[in-house]
């Protein structure tokens, strides 16, 4: 048994060394976002603000959203109640999905590679890699939920008890080592790293939905759900600690599974087999843009659902929306305009925020182009006659569509769902479309910046990401902020008008494209003339 594990303390140093960075990024991104908004929940509690937020959580769409809460009346719904309520399960969904990616990263993905082939090749144990790893996660998740509890004591908050307080720390450590535990059982069963990611993300969204529907129709069952035992503990309330019990004991379990199924297997397979292809390969896939499509449905229909749910889900909001923003003062500063109605400025603001979750998916798709270039999957394809060109603006187009379907899909699905809940509302469908398309430059403009960097800087890829949340926040939090105006135009969101608020600008729309496709072309004079980065 030992002769099994040999070493591993070592690659768990190793790997402590090798990851600082991601582990320092990992705990304060996580750990500020799960535990940093005390105070921007305290001025939206104050005044009737708690009484609105818990009438309007109580609808049923919200609570498939956000999960339920023990509070049944709105006089005893405190701030720790509504932070818990809010933060706690995207928290832990955030914590299992980073750590799903952490494991398989060096695990399956490690082997695939060859690198732990290489490791085995010295007097390491056979499955010391997995336990060192299991380990790390199990110490980062550790640090994560102090980190957590110790941001959440400091503020120093009225009903943020240092008891309920941990409580919400220790929930966010359980969801991370359970999707450590997912996430290293079917890097097992799966026979490549990106099938055994894909499944372990796929049980994590299962168990997302068959918990929004639990919430709904009956709370109990919803304890039978692992996802359930992250924030049916009910911080800063009842303070359950019997799910951390249960999501312990899974985790523990799945460990050993884990362990199980690597020793009986042989390296590089898995216990299911690869999926056979088809005998002779489409028409398609001969050309690059059937290529790339074919490359980029998984991750295109996946965001395209993701933004359609998300769309009925804040269109579901809309039933309780008045009462909602007359609670508080805060959200009155951040949803509501003079001379325009509730509805109408309310749905400038949530388009915003679906625009820029739309956006992501055109960056991702432009941003791929350069990991399959460093992992040599195109490698085949630069022996041939495509040229460049073909694959830069085809990969382009490719995002500029999906962008296109996911502002249509996200509008509609606001839209739809609004209107049909809203007794009576001064716009139609198409309304929302219009609104929802007036963003379309800023999808186009984060693509073509997308692209300039990835002609010129491709390793830089992920700070497009750092300037679509710097520009969001700018933009979501613009009406209390009162920062000045040359200071909002520093965002894409500020060069805009908003619609219905304002008219709709022709001259901005088309600078604006006119603008991204610059980009687009700057970009490609750089990755026309720029070496290859293989192998890095």
């Amino acid at each position: 048994m030992k002769e099994k594990f040999a070493r591993w303390n070592i690659l768990f140093i190793q790997y402590l060394k090798l990851d600082w960075k991601k582990i320092i990024v990992w705990i304060l991104g996580l750990g500020l976002f799960a535990a940093a908004f005390i105070p921007v929940f305290e001025e939206m509690a104050k005044g009737d603000g708690l009484i609105g937020m818990y009438e309007t959580l109580q609808n049923p769409a919200m609570t498939s959203i956000v999960g339920p809460t023990p509070v049944k009346r709105a006089s005893d719904y405190t701030l720790g109640a509504m932070y818990a309520h809010e933060m706690l399960l995207f928290s832990s969904l955030f914590a299992m999905t980073i750590s799903i990616l952490h494991v398989i990263g060096h695990t399956r993905k490690e082997e695939d590679l060859g690198l732990t082939e290489l490791v085995r090749s010295f007097h390491i144990g056979r499955q010391a890699n997995s336990l060192s790893v299991i380990i790390q996660t199990i110490f980062i998740n550790l640090l994560l939920g102090l980190f957590v509890a110790g941001v959440m004591m400091s503020f120093g908050a009225a009903t943020i008890s240092a008891k309920g307080s941990f409580l919400f720390g220790a929930s966010i450590f359980v969801a991370g080592i359970m999707g450590g535990g997912i996430a290293l059982v079917m890097a097992q069963i799966m026979p490549v790293s990106s099938a055994a990611t894909g499944s372990s993300l796929g049980i994590m969204g299962l168990l997302y939905i068959i918990r929004a529907g639990t919430d709904i129709t009956n709370i109990n069952l919803s304890m039978l759900n692992p996802l359930g035992w992250t924030y049916l503990t009910y911080p800063f309330t009842e303070n359950h600690l019997r799910p951390i019990i249960y999501a312990l004991l899974l985790t523990t379990i799945l460990i050993i599974i884990a362990f199980s199924l690597e020793g009986a297997r042989d390296m590089g397979s898995g216990y299911l087999p690869e999926r056979e292809g088809r005998a002779n390969a489409k028409k398609s896939l001969l050309s690059v843009p059937g290529l790339f499509i074919r490359l980029n449905k998984g991750i295109i229909i996946s965001w395209l659902v993701t933004f359609l749910i998300l769309g009925i889900a804040y269109g579901a909001i809309y039933g309780d929306m008045e009462s909602f923003l007359e609670s508080n003062e805060m959200m009155k500063q951040m949803f509501t305009y003079s001379g325009v109605t509730i509805e109408e400025s309310f749905t400038a603001t949530i388009m915003m925020v679906m625009a820029a979750l739309v956006t992501i998916l055109p960056i991702a798709i432009v941003n791929k182009l350069f990991s399959e270039e460093k992992n040599l999957y195109l490698n085949q394809i630069y022996g041939t006659k495509v040229n460049r060109s073909q694959l830069y603006f085809t990969r382009i187009l490719v995002g500029t569509f999906a962008g296109l379907i996911g502002i249509l899909l996200a509008g509609g699905g606001l839209g739809g769902t609004a209107i049909s809940v809203m007794k009576d509302s001064s716009m139609d469908l198409l309304d929302f479309i219009a609104i929802s398309y007036n963003f379309l430059p800023t999808v186009l403009f984060f693509t073509g910046l997308a692209a300039l960097v990835l002609g010129w800087i491709p390793t830089l890829g992920k700070v497009v990401y750092v300037y679509l949340a710097y520009s969001f926040f700018l933009a979501y939090f613009q009406g209390i902020l009162d920062l000045p105006e040359w200071f909002l135009k520093t965002a894409p969101y500020g060069w805009l008008p908003q619609m219905p608020i304002e008219s709709f600008d022709l001259k901005i729309f088309m600078i604006i494209i006119g603008l991204s496709s610059l980009l687009i072309i700057i970009g490609y004079l750089g990755y026309n003339i720029r070496d290859m980065v293989e192998g890095a």
